[in-house]
């Protein structure tokens, strides 16, 4: 199984909510850089968090690679979801090359338990980065970090 982590773009610093902050226009400009390293490789599904900027960061990459599929909205990629249950619904997904768009502090921490079994070394994800893993099941401890890349 390949995944990508993708943390969303600038987004302006406040909001009636903090579900409700949009991307910065160098939120976008982070956000194309990152997308053309997906180009070509074999993305069988987008999944974003419900927030509005994590929904305009998938709808960007989905626009840039050209990808058939809509973006799915799960509820289990929030800021704050519990990072044992993303694992859970990312094993019962059953896919092979998965691309999940979500926020901090989630990503870090989704990324350090993929990578070390536990949550006490989160990867440092900021605005736009694009982490990837590998691994023959999304359990923690059992994914090998290929990269975390960032525009700027």
């Amino acid at each position: 199984m390949k995944l990508w982590i993708l943390r969303h773009g600038e987004a302006e610093p406040r909001a009636n909510t903090d579900a409700e902050r949009r991307l910065t226009p160098h939120g976008r400009e982070q956000v194309l850089h990152s997308a053309a390293r997906l180009l070509g490789q074999p993305l069988q599904a987008i999944l974003a968090s419900p927030y509005v900027r994590a929904q305009q960061t998938a709808a960007l990459v989905h626009d840039t690679l050209g990808f058939a599929d809509p973006v799915q909205t799960v509820s289990w990629l929030t800021p704050d979801s519990d990072v044992r249950q993303v694992i859970g619904e990312i094993e019962r997904l059953g896919l092979e090359h998965v691309l999940l768009v979500s926020h901090q502090p989630l990503v870090g921490t989704l990324v350090g338990m993929l990578e070390h079994g536990h949550g006490q070394q989160p990867a440092p994800m900021t605005t736009a980065s694009l982490a990837e893993l590998e691994g023959e099941w999304p359990l923690a401890g059992l994914m090998t970090l290929h990269a975390i890349n960032s525009p700027d």
